[in-house]
């Protein structure tokens, strides 16, 4: 076990990729851990009796600094500046926390459902397998961003249908996947054997299939994090995610849509509004492909 720990670690510190992809990926998950000490939950518009400013009771709503709709370019009280009278740097740091939310909470479910149905199709076979998968094949059909589109719009605004809207669409992946390998797998010795001895079909995809079947689809479903906040990141700044005001980089990004379309060079006027939440998203999913590609390279047997 040691060994083959050893072999994993210094093939991913001899990947730069790797390297890169792990250190970004850890530093968004420091500053989502330390988002109520990086930048404190406190509206500055609301003040105690003693005049201080008091601690919001949602601190992933961003705090009102200014009325003024105007953006402000950075300074040292706000660095990254402020859009629609909000800190632009509070909302990236707390957007990293509704990044794996989102990312961390979809992949989970649609990779669950995913494996459950590509299972059963993979192991039963003929007519139950031919059902899945036309069923399957249908929802891989439907464009995934038109289709969180409608849903969201049928189901209402807000995060939690946008993750049940992307859910929803978001299974064909593993379940192809899981099916395919379980397709090779389920005729080895070691399968037949435990049917021979009379192993409950349950325990025998549990026990001896998903064991050697699953890590491809764990490797997809990280490379699939980045996408999906992506996605409901274009949601929010379509309008259809997050509330505004809520910490998320999409919906600041809908704060900049009357400036980077209004008059000739605005966009480069107020590049910071647009600058920060974007390279913040841009830099989490590179984060997760690079980890991705790097957990192939280690555990895909035919790279090694």
């Amino acid at each position: 076990m040691n060994t083959e720990f050893r072999r994993v670690l210094r093939k991913i510190f001899r990947n730069p990729s790797a390297i890169l992809g792990f250190s970004l990926l850890i530093f968004f998950i420091l500053v989502a851990i330390f988002a109520p000490v990086i930048a404190k939950p406190l509206n500055p518009m609301m003040l105690d009796e003693e005049g201080k400013p008091i601690k919001l009771d949602n601190p992933y709503i961003m705090p009102i600094i200014t009325w003024s709709s105007e953006p402000v370019p950075p300074s040292r009280e706000h660095p990254f500046g402020m859009i629609q009278g909000r800190d632009i740097f509070y909302g990236v740091v707390w957007g990293t926390r509704t990044a794996f939310y989102i990312g961390l909470t979809v992949t989970i479910l649609s990779t669950i459902f995913g494996i459950i149905i590509g299972s059963i199709a993979g192991y039963y076979g003929g007519w139950i397998d031919e059902i899945l998968m036309r069923i399957t094949d249908t929802f891989m059909s439907i464009p995934f961003l038109l289709a969180a589109m409608v849903l969201t719009t049928i189901l209402g605004n807000g995060l939690d249908k946008v993750m049940i809207a992307m859910t929803v669409f978001g299974w064909m992946g593993a379940a192809r996947l899981i099916r395919a390998n379980i397709l090779q797998v389920k005729e080895e010795q070691f399968v037949l054997a435990a049917k021979a001895l009379g192993v409950k079909d349950f325990f025998i995809i549990i026990r001896h299939i998903l064991p050697n079947t699953i890590f491809p689809v764990l490797i997809q479903a990280s490379m699939r994090m980045g996408s999906l906040v992506i996605t409901a990141a274009g949601l929010s700044f379509l309008g259809l995610g997050a509330p505004l005001g809520y910490a998320d980089w999409g919906s600041m990004l809908n704060f900049t849509r009357n400036w980077i379309l209004g008059t000739s060079g605005s966009a480069f006027t107020y590049w910071y509004a647009v600058f920060y939440p974007g390279m913040a998203m841009v830099l989490f999913v590179l984060a997760w492909n690079l980890v991705g590609d790097a957990l192939r390279d280690v555990f895909d047997p035919r790279l090694k």
